[in-house]
């Protein structure tokens, strides 16, 4: 006579762990956390480090990539802040056809979705480096529309909602890949433009990039940031950030468009309150520098928060900020 087989399966009255799983824009994310571009390199660079591990993620977006190399902006290019960090690199990189062609193929994407970021000076630069990506095995495409610290392009097309309508359209024509709009908040009216931006055909927003600032030097009377101006992240850009998530998921709920909220995200309460208000995703990037391991401990919180909540689904908290319709 055989023995029963085991069963380790938990009682009837246990309930599953609540799901982090999501999908976003045909993505399967094991996470609702995506590392944010410039924070984490071409993807290498947190992999380094000892207990990271990209499986605890939903995507990486890649270090913004133009159409030829740049050496982007002279130092300083990086200051600490109260409260956050300001920055102006300068989109410093080697130039998409060398992210393809060197770096792409070096990715484990089963660990993870690879969402390139692509940057350029004039539409026709957009157009060549979203047309690269695009044959390519990247999972998505982020439109970065609106970078505050390059001195062309950038602020130019993201703080004008027909130049970022135009923008779209001209890469939504060369691929059929999901496409990310990454919104500033520089900008007069962020509905009109995430509005303008649907029109065109994006399929998410980023929301938000990081806000204009600078740092003077009162010994030398001079601007700390070589390019005088960068762009300010971290906790002090929050309540801002969850404002402009709110306003922009107001437009987009209609045309489930979704959205990656992201601004000053530290802690699972800080991902928390960006779900709350209409983001499928959320955006890790400042904390990186100073916590590199708490993609963890966030995915833990907000785990912990849907069970004590009854919730078996991440999804079930989007947009569910009282005086919102729910996702």
């Amino acid at each position: 006579m055989t023995s029963p087989a085991l069963d380790f399966s938990p009682p009837p009255w246990v309930a599953p762990a609540p799901s982090l799983r999501s999908d976003f824009c045909g993505m399967d994310f094991v996470s609702p956390i995506v590392l944010l571009s410039g924070c984490v390199g071409f993807g290498e660079e947190y992999t380094r480090v000892s207990g990271f591990s990209n499986r605890d993620v939903g995507a990486v977006c890649l270090k913004g990539t133009t159409g030829k190399a740049r050496l982007g902006n002279k130092p300083h290019r990086v200051y600490e802040t109260p409260m956050g960090m300001l920055n102006a690199i300068g989109l410093q990189n080697p130039g998409a056809d060398h992210v393809v062609d060197r770096i792409l193929p070096t990715l484990d994407f089963t660990e993870t979705r690879f969402i390139a970021n692509a940057s350029g000076s004039t539409i026709e630069e957009y157009i060549e480096v979203v047309a690269r990506f695009d044959d390519s095995p990247i999972d998505a495409i982020e439109i970065n529309i609106s970078c505050p610290n390059v001195k062309e392009g950038g602020v130019t097309f993201g703080n004008d909602p027909e130049m970022s309508a135009r923008v779209v359209a001209a890469c939504r024509k060369v691929t059929q890949k999901p496409l990310i709009t990454k919104l500033s908040p520089n900008q007069t009216n962020i509905q009109d433009n995430a509005r303008r931006c649907i029109e065109a055909g994006t399929n998410a927003f980023a929301v938000i990039n990081t806000l204009m600032g600078m740092a003077v030097d009162v010994r030398t009377r001079t601007a700390i940031i070589g390019n005088r101006q960068g762009g300010v992240s971290g906790p002090a850009i929050k309540p801002i950030a969850l404002l402009k998530v709110a306003q922009v998921y107001e437009v987009a709920r209609a045309h489930k468009v979704a959205i990656i909220g992201q601004g000053g995200i530290t802690c699972a309460n800080d991902a928390l309150e960006f779900i709350i208000a209409g983001a499928s995703a959320v955006g890790v990037g400042t904390a990186l520098f100073y916590d590199p391991l708490v993609c963890p401990k966030i995915n833990a919180g907000i785990a912990a928060y849907l069970a004590a909540n009854n919730m078996a689904h991440v999804s079930e908290l989007v947009g569910t900020l009282h005086g919102t319709h729910g996702h």
